[in-house]
């Protein structure tokens, strides 16, 4: 056998011939021996050579089948080939098979690299389509206004046009989407930053302003998340026109309310030191819209209180009026004016009296105000979670924290003590004390019901959480940690903080007239810091609370 192993398909042949020549022989020795007939024997002879020729034929068959797929193999791999090339819109250095000379598993051997070589292209560039068309896909959708989120799965690269040409036209049609998008941003933060500008100077809830537009504005910290659609733009830029036009409202109406003050001032011969009480309003008498920038200067809480020192006024310039009329009668009757002047001199002293007596209730009053506005800060302070993260401004918002909730902390006795001063003063003049044209009692009650509600959601919100922290840390006993605790902060974000100042007090329906306002649509642009925030200053009086 060993002998055979190396030998040609000829001598394979010959061996075979011979092996057959010496089985012929066995089998005619054996018919010699059984006796089989001539007949019997050419019989037996013929199926033999039968089954021979069909297992030559099978053989035969099969050998043409394997040619015949090769050939398709080769003709494939040809065809996929030019398919991919001119897919991807290259040239391929390769021969046509007919051109080639070897066997077809030689001509195979060349062109399988190739397709394969071809195909990791393919692939790759395919990534590098996937890629660019998901971020041109999002940018879209955030200029729309879309909020779904959109990921490779739900794009479809057109696999039969992946040129390096449509490749770079697609490149250039990101580049200027993302140009877009920064161009939007800066013209959102501008907004934003124009909005902040009035709201301080208005006092109105910056915050709350903002989430009203887009809520994605006020909830992230991070320009990435910022809305950029079109709807967004429209909606800020009607905004920035609203508190643009309010702030003009009321400066108008505070320097028309101011020069009525001036006037009255003169004609009344009024003391200096009355005058200066209200130079804060008088002062922008002659300020131009865009002068103004002061934080509060504009609010609403200053509008009404000039309105009711307006009001005051020319109350006692018409007594004034009045009695002026009356002495002139008298004088010219000839009449005996000292009991008219002691009655005159009686009303003057009780209306001092009566504006002495107000004073005190007042101040506690503005005490009880700042306080429940602080209050309202640092709730939203504790909830706003990367308080503790690394930024600017964080030192002062803690130290501001501080004061605050010894301020809060005062405050039930505060409201006990202004609500005594006001029962008193009321039952020893005998009229109900007006605060902003309302009771001041019934103003105070709501704003005890109204905070009593708030400690209790308060309570309940902690309980709950210290229910779930219970409940979470039995089952780590139980089953163990499954996640990693979350970090306190991230360095990364740029730490806002809140910056409402309405709260339940008279002063709370100040903030209320900018809903009124509504917005309407137009275009934006310019930038504002991200991190921006409204603190009081550090040397603003925090003011007693007795």
């Amino acid at each position: 056998m060993s002998s055979m192993s190396g030998s040609s398909p000829l001598s394979l042949t010959k061996s075979a011939t011979t092996t057959c020549a010496t089985l012929l022989q066995q089998l005619q020795e054996i018919w010699d021996e059984i006796g089989e007939s001539d007949s019997e024997r050419d019989k037996k002879l013929l199926q033999v050579e039968q089954e021979c020729l069909d297992i030559y034929r099978r053989n035969v068959e099969k050998e043409r089948k394997y040619r015949a797929g090769l050939h398709q193999s080769l003709a494939e791999a040809e065809a996929g080939i030019s398919k991919l090339v001119s897919a991807l819109g290259e040239q391929a250095s390769l021969p046509l098979s007919e051109k080639m000379k070897g066997t077809l598993k030689q001509k195979l051997s060349v062109v399988d690299p190739v397709l394969k070589d071809i195909r990791t292209k393919k692939q790759e560039r395919i990534k590098e389509f996937l890629n660019i068309e998901t971020q041109i896909a999002v940018i879209c959708a955030e200029i729309a206004g879309n909020d779904r989120v959109i990921g490779p799965t739900d794009i479809q690269v057109d696999e039969q046009d992946l040129t390096a040409k449509r490749l770079g036209e697609l490149k250039s049609h990101l580049q200027e989407l993302q140009s877009e998008k920064k161009l939007r941003l800066q013209r959102v933060n501008s907004y934003m930053s124009e909005i902040h500008e009035l709201s301080v100077v208005m006092s109105l809830d910056f915050k709350q302003i903002i989430a009203n537009i887009n809520p994605s504005l006020a909830n992230h910290m991070t320009v990435q998340s910022k809305s950029i659609s079109n709807e967004t733009l429209a909606s800020l830029t009607s905004e920035v026109i609203s508190l643009k036009q309010l702030k003009q409202q009321r400066l108008e109406r505070l320097q028309d309310l101011g020069s009525s003050l001036i006037e009255l001032w003169n004609l009344m011969d009024m003391p200096m030191e009355e005058q200066l009480k209200f130079n804060h309003i008088t002062s922008l008498v002659s300020s131009s819209i865009d002068e103004v920038s002061k934080q509060g200067s504009l609010a609403i809480h200053i509008v009404e209180q000039a309105e009711v020192e307006v009001e005051r006024l020319n109350v006692l310039k018409t007594n004034s009026e009045t009695a002026r009329q009356i002495l002139i009668q008298l004088m010219e009757s000839g009449s005996d004016l000292s009991y008219l002047l002691s009655s005159m001199d009686d009303q003057v002293v009780k209306a001092k009296e009566q504006a002495a007596s107000r004073k005190e209730v007042l101040d506690k009053v503005e005490k009880w105000k700042h306080a429940s506005q602080e209050e309202s800060w640092l709730d939203e302070y504790e909830k706003d979670e990367n308080r503790f993260s690394a930024g600017k401004g964080v030192h002062i918002n803690l130290k501001r924290a501080e004061k605050a909730r010894i301020l809060v902390s005062k405050i039930p006795s505060l409201v006990e003590n202004l609500t005594a001063k006001v029962k008193a003063w009321e039952k020893e003049k005998g009229m109900p004390f007006l605060y902003h044209k309302a009771p001041l009692l019934h103003t105070l009650e709501e704003y005890i019901i109204s905070r009593q509600e708030k400690q209790e959601e308060k309570r309940r919100s902690r309980e709950q959480k210290r229910l779930q922290d219970q409940f979470a840390a039995e089952q780590e006993t139980i089953y163990g940690s499954k996640s990693a605790k979350k970090p306190l902060g991230n360095a990364n974000t740029i730490l806002g903080t809140p910056n409402s100042r309405r709260v339940s007090t008279p002063s709370g329906r100040y903030g209320a007239s900018i809903g009124k306002e509504k917005r309407g649509s137009g275009n934006v642009g310019a930038v504002i810091p991200v991190n921006y925030v409204a603190l009081a200053k550090d040397d603003q009086k925090s003011g007693g609370l007795d």
